[in-house]
């Protein structure tokens, strides 16, 4: 496959809003377009395809990565239509590829239906505000919603730690440092241990993906910066029990009340596929740390956070049931995907009976068929 092959398949990437592409041997070019797998109408890849797939974009660092630990993953700019996260790794001793496109543009929190509150925690002096999901849930994108809120609105010193870059942020009232990860500094860890010496206001950690990191963010908190985070987990109250199993027994006490006074918010998100096929709409749990929540959370029972949260409205808390409930009653989502992202699927199950509503088949496959059809058309041209 040649290098203006791989030019077409990303343009056809970007012009159809596919989220990622798959470059695997055995099968053709795949997109990822509203949440469903989409193969090209071209040649299936053979191992060369992919290697030089891999070779034709891949930094000469990232290849001796790959060739060390088996993958690596970096960020590339197609000119100046679009940016791809890239994963690559091996599999039966061959190569895949996986490039996630990252929008050229930065959303507003209504384009992307924040709660209006989050624009004020934004502007808040200090404290940690945590956004989770699963892989794929838009965490990055909302993240850099915020970010470019606060960029635009206040004057403050704004340090990413990032893994790798993914969206670009520029200076606006303030002033933004990126740093990737295997490129500007060695590790997550390692960034927040120097990062308090560069006076931040506001850090953005990629992941907090292992006790020296989690540790070293709530310290940047407590110290009195702003810090935005992810975690891979589903829903706030989960969110919190998995922090606090990150760290040994004889220091759990000490983190709940670190917790208690330093969260400011937790919003946990799930990506839906719109009714119809076409698009994609965000599912929001969202949770504010209020004086009776932060004591659930000082005197481990977390088990009653989603009480909370139900009795939380006027400060625009919500369960992620009574959210995906609200889409589908508003048309957005249809049922079947109403239930795949519930958290308790059977209560869901239990309100539509009651709304004399019953599961029917999917009527997915007519859309379906149609955007194949275009998709096959453009790879012929």
């Amino acid at each position: 496959m040649s290098r203006i092959h791989i030019d077409r398949v990303l343009e056809t990437c970007i012009k159809q809003g596919a989220s990622d592409i798959h470059f695997v041997t055995g099968r053709p070019p795949v997109l990822r377009l509203h949440g469903n797998l989409r193969s090209l109408e071209t040649k299936v890849l053979d191992g060369d395809d992919t290697a030089g797939l891999m070779k034709s974009i891949t930094p000469d660092r990232n290849q001796q990565e790959l060739q060390e630990e088996g993958t690596t993953d970096f960020g590339f700019a197609f000119g100046d239509k679009g940016r791809f996260r890239v994963s690559v790794f091996r599999q039966r001793g061959e190569l895949s590829l996986v490039l996630r496109l990252i929008p050229n543009e930065l959303l507003t929190f209504e384009q992307i239906g924040l709660p209006k509150i989050i624009s004020t925690l934004c502007l808040r002096p200090q404290g940690m505000f945590l956004v989770t999901g699963p892989t794929g849930s838009g965490k990055t994108t909302t993240l850099a919603t915020m970010i470019n809120y606060i960029n635009e609105n206040a004057d403050r010193h704004i340090i990413t730690v990032e893994d790798p870059i993914e969206y670009y942020q520029y200076h606006k009232k303030s002033i933004i440092n990126q740093r990737e990860v295997g490129i500007d500094v060695p590790t997550f860890a390692e960034a927040l241990r120097r990062v308090l010496r560069q006076d931040p206001d506001v850090i953005l950690v990629g992941e907090l993906r292992d006790l020296e990191t989690i540790e070293a963010a709530v310290r940047a908190a407590e110290t009195g910066h702003l810090v935005f985070s992810t975690v891979h987990t589903t829903g706030c109250q989960g969110t919190i029990t998995r922090i606090i199993d990150a760290f040994p027994v004889n220091q759990q006490e000490q983190i709940r009340v670190q917790l208690s006074t330093n969260l400011i918010a937790v919003l946990s998100q799930a990506l839906c596929r719109k009714k119809g096929g076409k698009g994609r709409v965000a599912a929001y749990e969202f949770m504010v740390i209020t004086p009776a929540i932060a004591n659930l959370i000082r005197e481990n029972k977390t088990y009653r956070i989603n009480s909370a949260i139900q009795t939380g409205k006027k400060f625009a808390m919500q369960l992620m049931d009574d959210h995906l409930w609200q889409l589908y009653n508003n048309k957005l989502i249809d049922k079947e995907e109403m239930l795949n992202h519930a958290r308790e699927p059977h209560e869901i199950g239990e309100k539509l009976k009651k709304a004399g509503q019953t599961l029917g088949p999917s009527e997915k496959g007519k859309e379906e068929k149609s955007v194949d059809g275009e998709l096959d058309e453009i790879m012929r041209k």
